[in-house]
Order: structure tokens, then C-alpha cells, then sequence
């Protein structure tokens, strides 16, 4: 049984079972691995593995014009990717949760993922998205409430950044 500082992920799942969330689109990251295995191993979920993050955009476009609603999971890093797509949920106002796990953020190890986790805040924000930060595991779950019902109350993308103090910073192989 995971302690309460570790069981954000569990949340987050509640949270989309709750928001009746059928479609999760995702470049696998080892910040969301918790929360994608409870998706894969539900069968009222489709996961889609992306091969580039801005696909999953496209994607959930297409979900929210089918009926469904779905959410996007990506690390920081992804973000770069997103920056044209995301004029398609504002050009067309449909809703695009994404969940992102920072790197480059606090502690980061890695020199190369630095750049765009100081960026991707601001990016996000420039592109018309609405952004909320956890950087307490406690703040996990209502964050991601609050992007979810944001996105599906005000049809907009919105994003909750889960910061490096809540999944860990990474080192290099020690």
C-alpha cells in the first residue's frame, strides 16, 4: 500500500474514472507509469502510445467530436512538440487536458531537458492554454480536478505541471 506522498497517481486515475474520462493519449514517461498501467489495465480506458506528442492532440480532437472525452499525459520535454497543434483546441474551442510531468525542473540532472522545463509554463501559456503547477504531492489531485473541469466547463486546453519535488529528479545511473 503506497503512503499518501505516493499515491498521486491512484488519485489522478479517480480522477479521470470520475470526469468519465474513455481516452488517454501518451508518449510513455516513467513520471505517469503508475497512472498508465491502472489506464491500461482498465478496459473502459483507451490508451493510445503516441509516437509524438502533438499526435495526441489530433487525436483527442477527434474523441471530443466522437462523444468521448479524453486526456493527454506527456512529460515536459513534449511540450516543444505540442506548440503548432495547440491552435487546433482553440481555433476549434474543445477541451485538451494534459497532465505533464516536469524535468529540467528541480534537481534535474540532465543538461538537455533544462531548456524546455523552464520554458514550458510560459510556452503553454503563450499558445492560450491555462496552466496550474503541483509541486506537493497533496496538490496533485485538486490541481488536476481543477484542469479537468476547466477544460470540459470552459472548452480550452489546460494543463496541470506536476513538478520534479512530487515524481523525483532523475540521476544518471546512481
Amino acid at each position: 500500500m503506497p503512503d499518501a506522498a505516493e499515491d498521486w497517481p491512484d488519485q489522478i486515475y479517480a480522477l479521470l474514472k470520475e470526469h468519465d474520462i474513455r481516452q488517454v493519449a501518451l508518449v510513455p514517461d516513467a513520471g505517469h507509469s503508475r497512472l498508465i498501467k491502472r489506464c491500461l489495465a482498465d478496459n473502459d480506458i483507451k490508451v493510445v502510445t503516441l509516437t509524438t506528442e502533438e499526435e495526441g492532440i489530433g487525436m483527442l480532437f477527434g474523441a471530443w467530436l466522437g462523444g468521448e472525452k479524453g486526456v493527454l499525459l506527456m512529460q515536459s520535454s513534449g511540450v516543444g512538440n505540442c506548440i503548432n497543434m495547440l491552435s487546433v483546441p482553440i481555433a476549434h474551442r474543445t477541451p485538451l487536458p494534459m497532465i505533464v510531468t516536469m524535468r529540467g525542473d528541480y534537481g534535474e540532472f540532465n543538461p538537455f531537458q533544462v531548456p524546455m522545463g523552464n520554458a514550458t509554463q510560459q510556452v503553454l501559456e503563450a499558445m492560450g492554454t491555462l496552466v496550474k503547477r503541483a509541486d506537493a504531492p497533496e496538490d496533485v489531485a485538486p490541481t488536476v480536478n481543477a484542469t479537468l473541469r476547466m477544460a470540459f466547463n470552459t472548452y480550452r486546453p489546460t494543463a496541470t505541471l506536476i513538478g520534479q519535488r512530487v515524481i523525483g529528479a532523475k540521476t544518471f545511473g546512481k
